[in-house]
């Protein structure tokens, strides 16, 4: 499916559907609202699914590998080697999300959009756009021909893993530098400056920290990139992962089927697809804040609510597959537990 073909496909998620689902957790006997965002999340499950099968059966994480040519400023404390071997570790269990993943009970699906070398490794799906992108501090991170591919990459994973009976989809990335890339996106669609916006990443010391700012900066200046086009920003001073991942959530949305944002990569990705379709916000659901300052930012500006708060900064989708569990959890009470009517109590009324 193509990036065209894929907006024109979204329907916005079904408000009767969520209504019904509410009068349901009205009618459950427990206190009203006491369950908190976990309702609410189950709620919009219920909207984007139409009201069938509000339960999570099959879930997977769908992790976006690349590489960026801005860490050639001195922006990382590790080298772009490091992508290709945690890329490859995806495919043996050797990472912590895999370990998560075991726990959740979710498949982890990791793809080479972009990754800077060849990676040889059973189960690893190759899509690669090219060997990692420019140096976006020198010139255009990529064309907006690649932004585009990258984006369809996502959209076409999620429609053949729903096609395999997946029914979560949690957004994750790999790439050494992607913390710098998604300052500079979240900088400018929101007219931030770029101190405000970020962190040290993986741990970057007082003087990185500088280093990364100013590549930043000078991204910002030398590209221009349009914050009234996503396509332009993200082509300019974004990365291939960032743009596989706003294809998952447009993915998802094309398949009226629910993405758990995981973090602030993942959150930037969230923001740019729903300034490419707003009805594409009906199908997402934020699992955590994360522990880098425009965490928080972007979540306001998305107005979505998480249900975690853990300091979180690691990547590779942890945060999403970690409230894999709490969701399924929702879900039972939700499916299985007894209303008022059925065990002879009078409904609880909110107070006036």
């Amino acid at each position: 499916m193509t990036f065209e073909e894929a907006l024109s496909q979204i329907q916005p998620a079904d408000h009767t559907a969520a209504q019904q689902a509410q009068q349901r957790w009205n009618s459950i006997a427990k206190p009203l609202q006491s369950l908190g965002l976990l309702e609410d999340a189950v709620i919009s499950l219920a909207a984007m699914k139409r009201g069938k099968n509000i339960e999570i059966a099959k879930p997977c994480v769908v992790v976006m590998c690349a590489d960026n040519g801005v860490v050639a400023e001195g922006v990382t404390q590790t080298s772009q080697e490091v992508t290709a071997v945690v890329t490859k570790n995806f495919t043996t269990g050797a990472t912590s999300v895999c370990s998560m993943a075991q726990v959740a009970g979710a498949k982890v699906v990791p793809v080479d959009i972009g990754v800077s070398r060849d990676v040889d490794a059973d189960g690893l799906i190759v899509k690669k756009i090219a060997y990692g992108t420019r140096n976006m501090a020198v010139e255009p991170a990529m064309t907006r021909e690649q932004a585009v591919a990258a984006i369809e990459v996502g959209i076409n994973t999620v429609i053949e893993f729903a096609q395999q009976g997946y029914d979560l989809f949690a957004t994750g990335e790999m790439g050494i530098g992607n913390t710098t890339t998604s300052s500079a996106i979240t900088a400018v669609l929101l007219h931030k400056s770029v101190s405000e916006v970020t962190g040290r990443g993986a741990g970057l010391s007082g003087e990185g920290l500088k280093r990364k700012i100013a590549a930043i900066r000078r991204a910002i200046t030398v590209n221009h990139p349009n914050p009234d086009d996503v396509l332009d920003t993200v082509s300019k001073v974004g990365g291939f992962d960032i743009a596989g991942l706003i294809g998952v959530f447009l993915g998802g949305a094309v398949m009226q089927l629910p993405v758990l944002i995981d973090g602030f990569i993942s959150a930037v990705a969230a923001l740019c697809a729903v300034r490419l379709c707003p009805d594409a916000l009906g199908y997402m659901l934020a699992s955590h804040v994360s522990n880098e300052p425009a965490g928080k930012l972007l979540m306001e500006e998305l107005n979505l609510h998480p249900f975690l708060t853990c300091r979180m900064c690691l990547g590779e989708g942890t945060g999403a597959v970690a409230a894999m569990p709490i969701l399924s959890m929702a879900c039972r009470v939700y499916n299985d537990m007894s209303t008022f009517s059925e065990i002879e109590i009078e409904d609880y009324q909110p107070l006036v």
